[in-house]
């Protein structure tokens, strides 16, 4: 990754916040097309099928949306895949590029755990093996930065660490996770960095988010760990 394109992941991180109300404005033919590509060289790389769908307000036109204070969602991401915690990972991984992608074009976004229709999104996409679903559009408001615990809680080493893994934690703690509960671990051991999940809900898909958000700080590649590895 370039660094102009790491400056850019960075201001990204800095300036996104989750959103829940949307302006009633369809995204732009330009953005659109942004969008695509990314969901298009996210499916590729990742081998899951990620789906952009627009003008559609019926997932969110549900109880569950109003209860979980979205309004006037009408476009989203949608990931389809195995259920299982390494699909879960890549779809944190690759949609987090998406949503700071997205940032970058002017759109806010927010991750979905469970407050839409997701029966109507599997109908929109013809597939029934949803693994996650991220709102997007022109925000009515830009949200809010999250509270976070302090960096030291996020990592264990057996000794000091260097500026940039500690820059990488500071982006990973910008991440959006469940209900902010920053459910993650980072390891540092003579410059091989690794990141398992501790209990919560929705931890791999934060797994997922936080090691894309460690790599495009730093450029250091971050091995995933998962239960069987541990």
């Amino acid at each position: 990754m370039a660094d102009r394109e790491r400056n850019e992941y960075l201001k990204a991180m800095e300036s996104r916040h989750s959103v829940r109300r949307y302006k009633d404005q369809p995204l732009t033919e330009e953005v659109k097309a942004t969008i695509m590509r990314e969901v298009k060289r996210s499916s590729e790389e990742s081998g899951l099928d990620f789906r952009l769908v627009t003008d559609e307000p019926e997932a969110f036109g549900n109880l569950l949306a109003h209860y979980g204070r979205f309004e006037n969602v009408q476009n989203y991401i949608a990931v389809f895949g195995e259920k299982n915690e390494e699909s879960y990972e890549k779809t944190g991984y690759y949609g987090e590029r998406i949503v700071l992608e997205s940032q970058l074009a002017g759109l806010n976004t927010c991750w979905v755990a469970a407050s839409c229709s997701k029966k109507t999104v599997r109908k929109q996409c013809g597939r029934e093996d949803l693994l996650c679903v991220i709102a997007l559009g022109y925000g009515a408001e830009t949200g809010k930065p999250h509270k976070s615990k302090p960096l030291r809680q996020l990592y264990e080493s057996k000794g000091n660490v260097p500026l940039w893994f500690n820059n990488g934690v500071k982006a990973a703690s910008l991440a959006p996770t469940a209900m902010n509960q920053q459910k993650f671990c980072f390891t540092f051991d003579e410059d091989a960095v690794k990141v398992h999940a501790l209990h919560g809900f929705y931890v791999y898909i934060d797994l997922g988010i936080v090691r894309f958000h460690f790599e495009a700080a730093t450029g250091r590649k971050v091995s995933p760990l998962f239960r069987k590895q541990l």
